[in-house]
């Protein structure tokens, strides 16, 4: 296969140190941007297919993703992070990667195919074999573009991501549109994802100019390979007990009950995710670069955790008080059923984006031995609280994964602050001042609904938006460490203004 003049050129990070903050945040800006556009055209199309599909269309889809996202899995076998995360990397050791990676996609979509059978007996339900076959099409195209991304995000052009991630969104909607309308079912959906993969995937090449060699021996990939294992093996795990939920539900209460569920905490992490995916994104490359100078590093970390919570935190409080406003307008009268779930769901968003956020810390200190053992005291407690709350049905799973929720927090601080610059007093110190925002926006919303007693879904959300940023902009003014965030928030605004300018 022909090779650049030096494909050496797109693995070297020498040249982001000199201006890491900039570029952190031009990146973050843009990421968070993209997110945006991402989360309004989402958001859009959840309401239209939620008009021209039932939820027994996303049930199905629920009950076959269960399997396809677990295998699916095993397709990165965590080599996207080991690229980025590690400081010298050469040609040769990213083309043994890749070559991995497309091995084990090929073998990924085969095992998917053939337990296409199993899922059917296991649901009982016969048109489950397809749906998983169609899905499984769509593994190769994803295997063939991991170290190319990686590559992207190592060098941090999260530009060019960021539009790629929004072209492949939009023709996977477009694609999923045109046959909802004909009436495809739950094709329309399985369509989405497969047009998405595969523009995605020709996207990531016409910009990654690298261009992969033979796999070979002796590259010095075993300490790689075996980070990237740590790293899937907590995936698995955590997958597994992420979703416990989906499929008992989906075998014990049916189609019906488990598309209630499966979109109330789709609909919930949208927003979360437009936040949370953009931030990750840009930390990871930005952290493993700091990983020499320990206060940077911390400083840095908290910093970003600071933001995120700034925006996550109230943003709960806003979701968890307009429940039945938000899915009356969003998906229509037919899910009014999915407004408690989500309602309940909303408590625990309140403090996941900071769980997510330590598994930048295990990634970027190269301590992924560490996370897969957390995992499994993670998915110990899941399946605890899944199993607890399921006589009750999706309700009671959804109050079973908030308790969970709350219960881990303190251990999981605990046990990622035991090593690293990070330490456990940091996380409660950082989040302190968001969680007085969301408790204060809660109420604010409480008192606001009681003076909106039977408004229209939009007109309530609107009014509920503008309480939110000034509950927010209140709680963190009366707060020394709010009023220094809310200038470094500031400070970050004006030094991308100052810098798209220059």
């Amino acid at each position: 296969m022909p090779q650049p003049r030096n494909p050496e050129r797109h693995l070297s990070t020498d040249h982001l140190k000199a201006d890491l903050k900039g570029r952190a945040a031009r990146g973050g800006a843009l990421a968070v941007g993209s997110q945006g556009v991402k989360f309004f055209v989402s958001m859009a199309a959840t309401a239209i297919l939620a008009r021209l599909l039932t939820p027994a269309d996303y049930g199905l889809v629920g009950m076959v993703a269960v399997v396809t996202g677990f295998v699916s899995l095993f397709k990165d076998m965590g080599l996207s992070a080991a690229t980025i995360q590690k400081e010298e990397i050469s040609h040769a050791q990213v083309s043994t990667l890749f070559w991995v990676n497309v091995a084990v996609s090929v073998g990924v979509m085969t095992l998917t195919a053939a337990l296409a059978p199993a899922v059917s007996w296991f649901y009982d339900e016969p048109r489950l074999t397809l749906i998983t076959v169609g899905y499984a099409a769509g593994f190769v195209a994803g295997g063939l573009t991991v170290q190319h991304e990686a590559l992207l995000r190592r060098q941090m052009r999260f530009g060019a991501l960021a539009a790629l991630e929004v072209s492949a969104l939009v023709a996977g909607l477009a694609a999923a549109f045109v046959l909802a309308w004909k009436g495809a079912g739950y094709w329309a959906l399985v369509a989405n994802q497969l047009v998405l993969g595969t523009v995605y995937a020709v996207g990531v090449w016409a910009v990654c100019r690298w261009r992969p060699g033979r796999p070979a021996r002796g590259t010095g990939v075993r300490s790689m390979l075996a980070f990237g294992g740590n790293l899937t093996g907590f995936n698995v795990v955590n997958y597994f007990g992420s979703n416990l939920d989906n499929l008992l539900i989906g075998r014990l209460w049916g189609a019906q009950s488990l598309g209630f569920y499966a979109k109330a905490y789709q609909l919930l992490l949208l927003p979360i995710d437009q936040i949370n995916t953009p931030v990750a994104a840009v930390s990871v490359p930005a952290l493993s670069r700091l990983t020499e100078e320990p206060e940077r590093y911390r400083a840095a970390y908290l910093r970003i955790l600071e933001k995120l919570t700034i925006m996550t935190m109230p943003l709960a409080a806003f979701m968890i008080v307009t429940s039945d406003w938000l899915v009356r307008f969003v998906l229509g009268p037919q899910w009014d059923e999915t407004a408690r779930i989500f309602m309940i769901l909303g408590f625990a968003a309140f403090i996941w984006p900071v769980l997510n956020s330590t598994g930048w810390l295990f990634m970027t200190q190269g301590r992924t031995r560490e996370m897969l053992r957390w995992g499994f005291v993670d998915v110990s407690m899941k399946v605890a609280s899944v199993v607890a709350g399921l006589p009750w049905g999706a309700t009671g799973v959804a109050v079973g994964i908030v308790v969970r929720a709350f219960l881990q927090a303190p251990l999981l601080f605990w046990y990622v602050g035991r090593k690293g610059p990070v330490r456990a007093g940091d996380f409660y110190r950082a989040v302190a001042p968001p969680a007085c925002a969301f408790v204060l926006t809660l109420a604010a919303l409480y008192g606001l609904r009681q003076l909106m007693t039977g408004a229209r879904p939009l007109v309530g959300l609107a009014a509920s938006f503008g309480v939110t940023v000034v509950a927010t902009v209140v709680a963190l003014a009366s707060l020394p460490k709010g009023r220094t965030a809310l200038q470094d928030l500031k400070g970050t605004f004006f030094l991308l203004i100052a810098r798209r300018a220059a």
